[in-house]
């Protein structure tokens, strides 16, 4: 929902499309400093208690949500953001509680079903829920109705899954954290990784290459819904949110989805280094297809899922090819766990571009901007072959 639905939240509230981008970017917060709660988390234990609590709070805070439509966006935005660190808090004790339940063969195993469901969680809320809001507001005809009746439907199912786990959870087979509970000492903790991090030789290459990797992503990531949404008078297609969900939410999450995995696959019969350029060029390929768009605008619901599918699955492909500078950013430490790391550094690298691209749009028009982005694509890939061969950083 926070990474998804609420620009579009945002923007049917009247929020113009500058303010919107930098508020939904905003939200990413939660999982750039994901990684500073990760010791806290560890050293409180209680993972199980942790995860009841987190779940009652985040549906509290879902029902909140739903009464905030009627108080403004900047309400509405606060109430998110409280979900995005509620959620950022959830995938850590999780992750702690799966890891002390079960052993690493099956914790392996749990990877694609993880996988699986997180894709279907962006489908019901980018699809499914953002369909039902679209549809009750051609039925009631109040856009703050219809999305405060979309969380509640969403708070309810949510208190569902919330109700099994306080039943069917066991406790793990490992014991509490240590004795030193605080957050302060947590943030200490990572802040000396950090350091660590920047004392290795030319540590600011692979940055810089994670960077210049998902930049063409990070500019088009709000922009595309931005296109999507805004009236055929200011430049966009001017869908409706029923054709948004299925195009975006339905159809591009599945291509994404299918993206992922080949390209997963393909990395596990090959090794990244052999496949890093050809992917890195399926990674930002995703504008040109928008820039096509705006050339040849699809002119029926069947076109403009093709073109989605097409962009959502070249992102899909690609997105792998960050692990190989993740990996090198942490370094021996976090070796065996790049997962972890790997929301916290993509979301670093994408906040700025996503939040400003509002304003770009707002100033360039959008046939300019996916040209601006588009040719962005060429001189990232010369930038990260110019740091490759400045003391080779893309070996492991």
């Amino acid at each position: 929902m926070v990474t998804y639905v609420a620009l579009l939240m945002l923007l049917q509230l009247g929020v113009a499309p500058a303010a919107a981008t930098v508020f939904s970017a905003l939200l990413f917060i939660p999982w750039v400093l994901k990684s500073f709660m990760r010791s806290w988390v560890r050293r409180v234990g209680n993972f199980k208690q942790m995860l009841h609590l987190i779940e009652v709070l985040l549906f509290i805070v879902l029902v909140v949500l739903a009464f905030s439509f009627n108080h403004g966006p900047v309400t509405v935005f606060v109430a998110l953001f409280f979900v995005s660190l509620l959620c950022a808090w959830h995938e850590l004790a999780a992750r702690m509680y799966y890891e002390r339940m079960l052993l690493p063969a099956y914790q392996r195993l749990l990877t694609a079903p993880k996988l699986a469901c997180s894709q279907v969680a962006i489908i019901f809320t980018y699809g499914a829920l953002i369909f039902l809001v679209g549809t009750l507001q051609v039925y009631f005809r109040q856009i703050r109705y219809s999305w405060s009746m979309g969380c509640y439907v969403a708070a309810g199912l949510f208190l569902i899954f919330t109700i099994h786990h306080l039943i069917w959870l066991k406790s793990p087979r490992v014991g509490d954290g240590g004795d030193n509970h605080s957050l302060g000492a947590s943030v200490k903790a990572e802040l000396r990784i950090i350091d660590r991090i920047r004392h290795q030789k030319r540590w600011w290459q692979p940055v810089l290459i994670l960077f210049l990797l998902l930049l063409p992503q990070g500019l088009m990531f709000h922009a595309r819904v931005l296109y999507l949404y805004m009236s055929e008078s200011q430049g966009g297609l001017q869908c409706t949110m029923q054709e948004i969900g299925f195009a975006q939410g339905t159809v591009g999450v599945i291509a994404f989805s299918v993206g992922l995995f080949i390209g997963r696959r393909l990395i596990q019969n090959y090794s990244l280094l052999r496949l890093f350029w050809s992917m890195s060029i399926s990674i930002v390929l995703s504008p040109f297809v928008y820039l096509c768009m705006t050339v040849w605008p699809p002119q029926t619901l069947w076109m403009l899922c093709c073109c989605t599918m097409t962009a959502q699955f070249l992102f899909g492909l690609g997105l792998s090819t960050c692990r190989l500078p993740i990996s090198i950013i942490s370094g021996a430490r976090y070796r065996n766990t790049i997962n972890m790391l790997q929301i916290p550094l993509v979301s670093a690298a994408m906040i700025v571009p996503m939040a400003i691209s509002g304003w770009l749009v707002e100033q360039m028009g959008f046939s300019s901007y996916f040209i601006m982005n588009a040719l962005s694509a060429p001189f990232c890939l010369l930038g990260i072959l110019l740091l490759k061969h400045r003391g080779n950083p893309l070996t492991l």
